[in-house]
């Protein structure tokens, strides 16, 4: 690979980012250890001082003059195609990104989850309809081409999604893969494809295993309603390649989760074998979501609060609304009163702040005041 003229023509493209890993020797010698980067920054400027000017395209191979006389890179991406590194040229080891995501893995997806189906507060659709998935993750090799493979749940924010999944794992001792849809996208064209498939990788070598991607419309959003940008798109191709089953991944099922399905992508959308709702708790719901977490306050609640008129008023509150801006906040304001109980006064003013916030995310009509 020779440098080109830089006053040519094609010396208007440039390499903005560079993928590269190792390939090795290409021949044997007494010395057959791969290099170790110690320092990705140093490491960049010292290869830019031997390849600078050079057009490089996928599948080039890239050699090193000095330290390793002959142990040759192999070019993963190029962005763009066929283009001419430069000194502003960001080069990435493909290595760096597999650490990435596995260590990304590491930090959170091994963490046991100990919630149960009884914890999830009604919802009693979406748990019959999880049955089959619990039964697959229990015994993938019974059910064979008719694996439960792509999961839609759809519905509210705070209504449960995430706990349901949580509790699938926990419940059959699967492992469960919980990443939100914004992260799968990476910092250039080409890392956030490779992120997907690293995902499935990882899936399958642990299975049964449930991936869950929270927030499907960041990275699948119709197309109607967003300026489709080029790792994006290929981000879901990816998915739409790993959701058809072109790689046969044993054990592995996928569970999305959007508050919005009417915006996501045909492509994606129509891949999707069971779409399971989750809706707003009802009456019965919300008194036992307050029963349940009010019994767990480290002070007492007033015996002069009527949780069944509260439950009627919190009519539009998801169950995450009802912990976190209604019982979290009147505890910590019976606290910051140095109060020995939660009163009837703590929740009403918790409640008024939250009100009009959950109204306006609902569009709810106005009428449903707290006296």
């Amino acid at each position: 690979m020779q440098p080109i003229d830089t006053k040519k023509e094609e010396t208007n493209r440039y390499t903005k980012y560079l993928m590269i890993k190792n390939a090795g020797f290409p021949m044997i010698t007494g010395y057959e250890e791969n290099p170790i980067i110690k320092n990705k920054e140093l490491f960049e400027k010292y290869v830019k001082e031997q390849w600078v000017g050079m057009n490089v395209k996928k599948g080039d191979y890239l050699f090193d003059k000095y330290i390793s006389p002959g142990f040759a890179f192999k070019a993963v991406i190029v962005e763009p195609e066929n283009s001419i590194i430069t000194e502003s040229t960001v080069i990435f080891l493909e290595e760096e990104i597999v650490d990435k995501i596995d260590e990304e893995i590491d930090e959170d997806y091994k963490k046991e989850y100990r919630v149960k189906f009884s914890d999830v507060i009604g919802q009693k659709f979406a748990k019959s309809k999880c049955s089959v998935i619990k039964m697959f993750l229990q015994d993938p090799d019974k059910f064979g081409d008719w694996a439960p493979k792509n999961i839609l749940f759809y519905g509210p924010p705070g209504t449960g999604k995430t706990m349901l999944a949580k509790a699938l794992a926990s419940e059959t001792d699967a492992e469960i893969v919980c990443i939100n849809a914004t992260n799968l996208i990476g910092g250039f064209v080409g890392e956030g494809s490779s992120n997907i498939h690293r995902l499935y990788d990882y899936a399958e070598k642990n299975a049964p295993c449930i991936i869950f991607i929270d927030e499907i419309d960041a990275i699948a959003l119709d197309r109607r309603y967003q300026e489709l940008r080029g790792d994006v798109s290929e981000i879901v191709n990816a998915l739409i390649t790993e959701m058809d089953g072109i790689t046969d991944r044993k054990g592995v099922c996928l569970i999305a989760a959007t508050n919005t399905p009417n915006v996501l992508d045909n492509a994606i959308k129509s891949r999707f074998e069971e779409e399971i709702e989750f809706i707003l708790p009802d009456f019965s719901d919300r008194l036992n979501i307050l029963e349940k977490y009010t019994k767990t306050y480290p002070i007492p609640l007033s015996d002069k609060v009527d949780l069944k008129k509260i439950a009627r008023d919190l009519d539009g509150y998801s169950g995450r609304d009802i912990v976190e801006k209604v019982l979290k906040v009147a505890l910590h304001r019976s606290l910051l009163n140095e109060d020995n109980e939660v009163k009837d006064e703590h929740l009403i003013s918790a409640f008024k702040d939250s009100e009009m916030i959950i109204k306006n995310k609902r569009n709810l009509p106005a009428d449903n005041l707290y006296r």
